[in-house]
């Protein structure tokens, strides 16, 4: 970035060849006359680098065959880490972090078999959303870990791209269909939440395939900018459509309390749809913002500082939504008094609206 800088601003640097901030790594004047040649580039200041091709001459077009490997050496037994300084440690994170996952659905296994006579069907997706992000992070730590040992993901990467789909489809289904009420207010979606899902379910497929290439392909590779642009525009219609239906269940609920005469059972819906509003706008600004925020600012030896951030705040989101939304064995909304409801009738009278 610092080099596309100076050949905008200054004069004197026409070409990145001249920048003092490139290290040259070799020329076609090693060639000789030969067609091919290989070199080796030791770093003795430690810093990020990436490698790239500059042609100073626009008139000239350049092709070749390039095999490179770039890596850090570990200082104890001089062994070859071929992820970067501030991403050496992701594969235990990931894999510690699959353990979690994996142990989460074990205990909400044993909650809807302890709860099966209350147990809706929004429950069984649940846990096949917390499998699947299990696994997404079980092949990640693999994919990066021989990535780190051999400089290649051997497979891992086409098993990760998979469980990522999956779990990015699935996710925002959940949001969608809790949001809506799905099973467990309702046994049935309304046209126009079918119409979010039909928008939200295509949109994430477009935007896998767009993080698909983003990952496959430099940030100075052809067309990589226009499916960077892809993917964030994309997300971000994807996190707005989701709230839509969460706002209509809040909608309907106020409506509800005022004419149905169960101010109390609508209030308890009311506050928890509130709180899963407020937390789903929270989960993705932390998650699109802050975390690329960290991204942005943290010292390339420490970039696994905003994954591990965003990981924990995927992390409570799940449980959050697990915990709201597990089956309850005592309905609450079966037990209440009449001063209890007098007080939520009122309550509900003297609240402001709420805004959305």
């Amino acid at each position: 970035m610092h080099v596309l800088q100076e050949l905008e601003e200054e004069e004197d640097v026409t070409c990145a060849l001249d920048s003092k901030l490139v290290k040259v790594v070799a020329t076609f004047k090693r060639l000789n006359g030969k067609s091919s040649f290989d070199t080796v580039y030791q770093i003795t200041d430690a810093d990020q680098f990436t490698l790239v091709f500059a042609n100073c001459l626009s008139q000239v077009k350049v092709s070749m065959n390039v095999r490179s490997a770039m890596y850090n050496l570990d200082g104890q037994k001089n062994r070859r880490d071929y992820l970067s300084a501030g991403k050496t440690i992701l594969p235990r994170v990931y894999f510690l972090l699959s353990l979690v996952y994996f142990t989460l659905a074990g205990i909400w296994i044993y909650v809807l078999y302890k709860k099966r006579l209350t147990v809706f069907r929004i429950h069984f997706f649940m846990l096949a959303v917390v499998i699947l992000k299990a696994f997404n992070l079980a092949c990640e730590a693999e994919d990066k870990s021989y990535i780190k040992r051999t400089g290649s993901a051997h497979g891992w990467d086409i098993l990760f791209y998979i469980f990522s789909f999956l779990k990015g489809i699935t996710l925002f289904t959940l949001i969608v269909l809790i949001g809506t009420g799905w099973s467990f207010l309702k046994p049935y979606l309304q046209d126009r939440e079918k119409k979010v899902l039909m928008i939200v379910i295509p949109l994430q497929v477009v935007a896998n395939i767009a993080q698909v290439v983003i990952d496959e392909t430099g940030p100075f590779g052809q067309d990589w900018v226009t499916w960077k642009q892809v993917f964030l525009l994309v997300d971000v219609v994807c996190c707005c459509a989701v709230l839509f239906p969460i706002v209509w269940s809040i909608k309907n609920l106020r409506e509800a309390a005022r004419t149905d005469g169960k101010a109390a059972v609508n209030l308890m819906k009311l506050t928890l749809f509130r709180q899963y509003y407020i937390v789903v706008i929270c989960y993705i600004y932390f998650t699109r913002v802050v975390v690329y925020a960290l991204e942005t600012i943290t010292s390339y030896k420490y970039l696994w500082t905003s994954v591990v951030a965003g990981e924990l705040a995927t992390l409570a989101f799940y449980v959050f939504t697990g915990y709201k939304f597990k089956p309850e064995a005592h309905n609450p909304y079966f037990v209440i008094d009449d001063e209890e409801e007098d007080a939520a009738a009122e309550q509900l009278k003297l609240e402001d609206e709420f805004e959305l």
